[in-house]
């Protein structure tokens, strides 16, 4: 009889410092680094800002340092703080600034059923090989800007300006519109679906 693993919530102890944050469930998939020097192929299955757990054959110690590069999230740091049949946990070192960063990608993951961005997975999200853009608001006034993935459907934009839900924009010759604010940027829906080759100059 297959045994299923227990979810995060059930083999993690919340946090006192997690300030309400929700774990968020992933399936990106990555590499990992033991202490050792060791690397593994990895899956982040669920994640907060201040915990992980990862799907991996790796058996680090308790508190082995964990060095991980995961698709869509970057670099994260931790230390093992619990195995599992599957995998292992653990609890996550970082700054305050680099919580709120990892929060907000968190929030687009786990909002981006909500977003009205059009993808219903069907449209495989990319890490652009070169994410700093320009964004161009219909009366004109321009934008530096972050890609932090886009798709053929939509993008997720770090920005500091805040345009109105429902504003056009343009990103490079791709027109859209912002469907969702999120903590350090925008989420855009593109007006029509991009050809392969229009991505080719992020890839």
């Amino acid at each position: 009889m297959q045994t299923t693993r227990p979810t995060l919530e059930r083999i993690i102890t919340p946090d006192p410092e997690s300030n309400g944050h929700k774990v968020v469930a992933l399936d990106l998939s990555g590499r990992l680094m033991c202490a050792d020097f060791n690397e593994y192929q990895c899956v982040a299955v669920e994640m907060s800002p201040f915990e992980a757990y990862f799907r991996c054959a790796a058996r680090p110690q308790s508190q082995e340092r964990i060095i991980a590069y995961i698709d869509h999230i970057g670099r994260v740091e931790g230390k093992m703080s619990g195995l599992a049949e599957d995998g292992f946990r653990i609890k996550i070192k970082a700054t305050e600034r680099k919580r709120q960063k990892l929060a907000a990608q968190l929030n687009w993951f786990a909002n981006r059923n909500e977003m009205g961005v059009a993808e219903d997975r069907r449209h495989e999200r990319i890490v652009p090989r070169d994410p700093n853009a320009e964004i161009k608001l219909a009366d004109g006034d321009t934008y530096p800007c972050r890609i932090v993935d886009l798709s053929m459907s939509g993008a997720a934009i770090e920005i500091e300006a805040r345009p109105a839900l429902g504003s056009h924009v343009l990103l490079g010759n791709m027109r859209g519109r912002v469907v969702r604010h999120f903590d350090d940027g925008i989420a855009i829906e593109f007006a029509t679906i991009q050809p392969p080759e229009a991505l080719e100059n992020y890839i």
